[in-house]
């Protein structure tokens, strides 16, 4: 499974603004909320709980919010570049401009967990964040996304 096979030109913001990280999260419920047809409460709160657990936060301006959600049927990734670098407790203290939230069924298991090396593999890559923040356009973003090779950052 490729980092695009978890998202699409729809599911990228490629500018959001949020001025904290509980409203970047609130910000990308609700976006995803319209996208899954799930509860955007309930999105909220899934990924606070895990932000409680410990930051996503990995460092170099990158955070992976992410949780399992009771009746998605499938894996979905959503990105967001915004348009100011927010706190949100990295891991390295620096703010955040890039975000890549992952929603899994329950039950998604192993499927889940290499879903989140993948992304966290290629969002390690500097030269991959850069031509993220210069991309403008969700379709230029997903692109980016859909031309890496998978073999490139396979577990």
């Amino acid at each position: 499974m490729s980092v695009s096979d978890l998202t699409g030109p729809k599911a990228i913001v490629p500018s959001l603004k949020a001025s904290s990280k509980k409203q970047a999260l609130q910000e990308l419920a609700a976006f995803a909320a319209e996208r899954t047809g799930q509860d955007e409460r309930k999105i909220f709160e899934v990924l606070l709980q895990r932000e409680r657990l410990g930051t996503t936060g990995m460092g170099q301006g990158v955070a992976i919010p992410h949780g399992k959600i009771e009746g998605l049927s499938r894996l979905y990734g959503f990105f967001a570049h915004l348009e100011t670098p927010i706190d949100f407790d990295a891991l390295d203290d620096q703010p955040v401009d890039l975000i890549f939230m992952l929603l899994a069924p329950v039950g998604a298991g192993a499927d889940h967990l290499k879903a989140l090396a993948r992304i966290s593999r290629l969002l390690r890559n500097q030269e991959v964040c850069e031509k993220l923040r210069g991309s403008d356009s969700a379709d230029a973003i997903y692109a980016l996304l859909s031309e890496i090779d998978p073999a490139a950052f396979a577990a």
